[in-house]
């Protein structure tokens, strides 16, 4: 595998260990809650009990940024009651809940909003009743294949060694012929993955950028070319491979950026990864809420808010965000269209939104 286009990190990026633990009473009736008190202990982290994750109201800091920096290396461990999957359209057609919450402090994500106040990170320990629900909801759609989504609430792939959850998820997913499971992830840590049994029902995606937006919008996560070396390993265990390209943000030199993002994709991707790879395609859009949120806790941020700008667009919900106008976004999406499939011909892009 090529990589002359890429060089390594001088710094490796470092697995998640939060400085504050917290356990829901009843996770430690679940071996998972066991096994993950154990880890904690024997890296020897403050550990406390609390009757629900709501409770959670004295972290420590003197200001509301530096709250919200120990939130994000806190970690809650409890049990998943709502087992009622939401949908989670385009990428599937559910979202999968084992985790909610991510480590790392992208400027744009929209848990800035969704998880409000509270952006601790949560792992369920009931792993096997959210298997057994996903199982009905397979049923339920025979014959027809029912894609869960497991990364739409938090990045999963940066809490494995934690959780062991995606494990469990890729080879229950790997018996059923109706089942498929997918996660997109912007970290690396891939080894305890890279030899399950998955029968390629789960698609490996890695979310990946113009170097101006990991650079400026994504601390916390890993390199790119952490990444893209993750992807080759992924694609050598035989995974179907995807990446998302989200936000796609215009700054100036995008045309540049984003033409050698792709260039550097082509030259890292083994042969055997571009056979059955797909693309989505995300353009920046905030609400008015994510806009205070991300000023809030960002307040030096470079990311580009200004509602004059933008075109305003109503969501399902009623709720409205906004989106690049559509001479923007459709030179975005014209030009990165082209750049993919000028490199990777065999490649499909599933959408553009």
């Amino acid at each position: 595998m090529s990589t002359g286009l890429l060089v390594p990190p001088m710094r490796q990026t470092q697995v998640f260990v939060p400085e504050l633990v917290y356990f829901e009473p009843d996770a430690l009736n679940y071996s998972k809650g066991q096994r993950i008190f154990e880890w904690a202990q024997q890296q020897g982290l403050p550990i406390h009990m609390t009757t629900s994750h709501n409770r959670i109201t004295n972290l420590p800091g003197d200001s509301d940024i530096e709250k919200y920096k120990i939130a994000k290396r806190t970690l809650v461990v409890g049990i998943r009651k709502t087992l009622k999957f939401e949908p989670s359209k385009p990428s599937a057609e559910y979202a999968i809940p084992i985790a909610t919450g991510c480590m790392a402090h992208c400027h744009y994500c929209y848990l800035q909003t969704t998880l409000g106040a509270k952006p601790y990170i949560r792992v369920y320990v009931n792993t096997d009743d959210i298997m057994k629900a996903a199982k009905q909801y397979i049923e339920e759609r025979a014959p027809e294949i029912t894609r869960f989504e497991a990364a739409c609430t938090s990045d999963p792939v940066g809490l494995e060694h934690i959780s062991g959850s995606l494990k469990e998820l890729i080879e229950f997913m790997a018996q059923e012929p109706l089942g498929r499971l997918r996660f997109v992830t912007k970290f690396h840590h891939v080894e305890p993955l890279l030899h399950l049994k998955h029968n390629k029902h789960t698609r490996f995606r890695f979310s990946v950028n113009a170097d101006y937006v990991i650079k400026n919008f994504e601390p916390a996560t890993s390199s790119f070319y952490e990444r893209i070396s993750a992807a080759g390993k992924v694609a050598q265990a035989g995974y179907p491979l995807g990446f998302i390209i989200a936000p796609i943000i215009w700054h100036e030199g995008w045309e540049k950026g984003y033409q050698e993002l792709l260039e550097k994709l082509k030259e890292a991707l083994p042969s055997e990864a571009t056979s059955d790879l797909t693309f989505e395609l995300i353009q920046h859009r905030f609400t008015k809420t994510a806009k205070t949120v991300i000023q809030q806790r960002y307040p030096k941020t470079k990311l580009e808010l200004d509602e004059t700008k933008r075109k305003y667009k109503w969501g399902r919900w009623g709720q409205g965000k906004y989106v690049y106008s559509d001479d923007q976004a459709n030179a975005l999406r014209e030009f990165i269209t082209e750049q993919i499939f000028e490199k990777f011909p065999q490649s499909s892009i599933d959408y553009f939104t």
